[in-house]
């Protein structure tokens, strides 16, 4: 990770690991009443966001002011493209103004990649189209360490539309290099058997309840449907067929625990029962959202 942060599948696991134990040092000061800390003051913190965001884009300001730094958020919609400049000259005027690092959202695929290739400040990847969406594998990875004492050997279910999901991809990717055993479920439309080539040690099921069975973690998934050209499933059938649900959550492990990345669609994908459970982690997420970012920044402003 020497310039920015643009994907999972390029980071070696030692890279993963260091990041993930950096984040869990940053993790207390979320319940400190003074959660500022004074490492990088001066230094400046651009959020560039082609897609709506809340989670992402709010975790990653207050991720930067936490480390001292400033941060400035910019849409789409206040910025030039929306006047017909090009990504690049857009990208290039905020240069201009000398940020320390860029974090940017965008619904092309590669769009952090071409900026990295032409402009000499660190990008990070905050999710681009259906590629990858790397801090979040990251925050995913540290909640299930703090619930679990180790990836390795875990059985992890990704449940939903993973076709058009960056999240599933990156932690594909995160959780492959730590040997676990993946299996992706949901509608065959939505789960093409080339999936299973993207890392050792996935299958692939389009029986829910096979992919719960004994399974340690379990990550469900939002249906895209702004991403889908096609009529998708009715939300009733989507969820009697794949929806996570207390008779089905059964079939997990004891211990099993349930993530989410937000927003949930309840009732669709997962019942509210399950959602506001105890098994759920869904807010964990959250939190660790802002310790994950603070390591992935303050690597990445060094």
């Amino acid at each position: 990770m020497t310039k920015g942060l643009l994907d999972i599948e390029a980071l070696a696991r030692p890279e993963i690991e260091s990041l993930l134990e950096r984040a869990k040092y940053f993790q207390p000061l979320q319940q400190m009443r003074d959660k500022r800390l004074e490492l990088h003051v001066g230094r400046l913190v651009v959020n560039l966001f082609f897609e709506s965001s809340t989670r992402t884009r709010i975790s990653f300001e207050i991720a930067a002011r936490r480390l001292g730094a400033d941060a400035v958020s910019i849409s789409s919609q206040g910025s030039s493209v929306s006047k017909g400049e090009t990504l690049l000259d857009t990208v290039s005027t905020l240069s201009a103004m000398r940020p320390d690092a860029i974090v940017m959202r965008h619904a092309a695929s590669g769009a952090p990649h071409f900026l990295a290739r032409h402009l000499p400040i660190p990008i990070i990847n905050a999710g681009d189209g259906q590629h990858e969406h790397p801090t979040q594998a990251l925050l995913d990875a540290r909640t299930i360490l703090d619930n679990r004492p180790s990836l390795e050997g875990l059985r992890v279910a990704i449940i939903g539309d993973i076709l058009h999901s960056r999240v599933a991809r990156s932690n594909i990717h995160l959780l492959s290099k730590f040997g676990v055993d993946l299996v992706l479920c949901g509608p065959a439309p939505l789960v093409p058997q080339e999936l299973k080539h993207m890392a050792p040690g996935v299958t692939i099921t389009h029986d829910i309840r096979e992919a719960l069975r004994e399974t340690d973690i379990i990550m469900m998934l939002r249906v895209q449907l702004e991403r889908q050209n096609e009529t998708s499933f009715p939300a009733g059938e989507y969820s009697r067929f794949y929806g996570l649900r207390a008779d089905n959550l059964a079939l997990a492990k004891p211990d099993a625990i349930v993530m989410h990345p937000g927003p949930m669609n309840r009732g669709r994908e997962i019942s509210t029962e399950v959602a506001d459970s105890s098994r759920s982690v869904i807010l964990s997420q959250v939190e660790n959202g802002i310790a994950v970012r603070m390591a992935v920044l303050e690597k990445v402003l060094q």
